[in-house]
């Protein structure tokens, strides 16, 4: 199964850490550094845009910052055949316990 379905930031912690799942961080290094979901790998959205893509047969948690990024990733990732979850309002949005920050 195939697809795009956007999820709300609050479901994040339901789907990190669960077999055949990869949270995917679409945000620069730097911003990765700073602070991060625990168990979320980076893959910043220019190096998708470039073509980079991850293993097949995964199902994809993508986020951003606030939202837009992960969803037009998720969109074309989707397009491709890809099983994806764009999380709504990004990091931004994330209130759970699995945030890493530091300065």
């Amino acid at each position: 199964m195939t697809g795009l379905e956007v999820i709300a930031a609050d479901r994040i912690d339901s789907w990190a850490g669960k077999p055949g799942v990869v949270l995917i961080d679409l945000r620069t290094e730097e911003e990765f550094r700073k602070g991060h979901i625990q168990g979320a790998v980076n893959l910043p959205y220019e190096e998708l845009e470039e073509g980079r893509r991850p293993s097949r047969g995964k199902i994809l948690v993508l986020y951003c910052e606030r939202g837009a990024a992960s969803l037009a990733m998720g969109r074309e990732l989707a397009e491709e055949g890809y099983q994806v979850k764009s999380v709504a309002g990004g990091l931004r949005a994330y209130r759970g316990s699995l945030l890493t920050r530091r300065n």
